[in-house]
């Protein structure tokens, strides 16, 4: 069962990689826990955890402030991921698949089908679609049995924007519906126990990710600069 400490912390987490705090701001213990609806305790804790890695900066005299991270920062997590979400899906086709396992990850897909089955994402399908992303992720880590490779990928995914918790969702439909083909894909060889399908199926996912992420990043950056001028 969670504590509190930690569901504050995933809260946190959460709000600094979805640009609820914004790069540069202090983060401050009593607003914060008047937010959420919490003590001081759990929120000093979770800022003490968000610190230790490195998504937010003690600094003397301010407490904690988000973290900037440039572009190439941000993409070179996503090259990270990709190695280490690759690497965990060989593994895990090599090792081959629990019961439970395989069964969470066909739960994933058929979530993700019906949701896509629409035409459009709408604004409630935006957290099922995520939570099933993460939970699709997180599996196949796991299922590599190998500790390093999920504690690592953790790190990566902690960086905003490179994470598995973050969908683009003001890229075009079809794109968000490559991406859950991809999870077929995936799902397919590691299920068939190809690993080495598997593994560049993967690191082709994440890949492309971080393309998409990059052209959308630069489009944005390019529209505040001539808004600005």
């Amino acid at each position: 069962m969670e504590t509190l400490s930690h569901q504050v912390t995933e809260a946190l987490r959460d709000w600094v990689l979805h640009g609820r705090f914004k790069a540069g701001e202090r983060i401050e213990e009593i607003p914060t826990a008047l937010a959420m609806g919490v003590s001081r305790t759990p929120v000093r804790a979770a800022l003490a955890t968000l610190a230790s890695e490195g998504l937010i900066d003690h600094q003397p005299k301010r407490g904690y402030v988000v973290r900037e991270f440039e572009l190439d920062v941000i993409v070179a997590a996503y090259e990270v991921r990709a190695v280490l979400e690759g690497l965990a899906c060989k593994s895990a086709a090599q090792r081959g698949l629990g019961d439970l396992q395989a069964q969470r990850l066909r739960d994933c897909l058929e979530i993700g089908d019906r949701i896509l089955a629409k035409g459009s994402l709408q604004p409630e399908d935006h957290e099922p679609y995520q939570k099933m992303n993460i939970d699709l992720h997180n599996t196949l880590l796991e299922a590599s049995a190998n500790p390093w490779v999920g504690r690592f990928a953790e790190q990566a995914n902690n960086i905003p924007y490179a994470s598995d918790r973050i969908v683009l969702w003001d890229v075009e439909h079809t794109v968000i519906l490559r991406s859950h083909g991809d999870h077929h894909r995936i799902i397919e060889a590691v299920l068939e126990r190809d690993s080495g399908r598997a593994e560049q199926l993967m690191r082709e996912h994440v890949y492309y990710a971080g393309i998409i992420f990059k052209s959308n990043f630069q489009r944005l950056m390019k529209a505040d600069a001539e808004s600005a001028a």
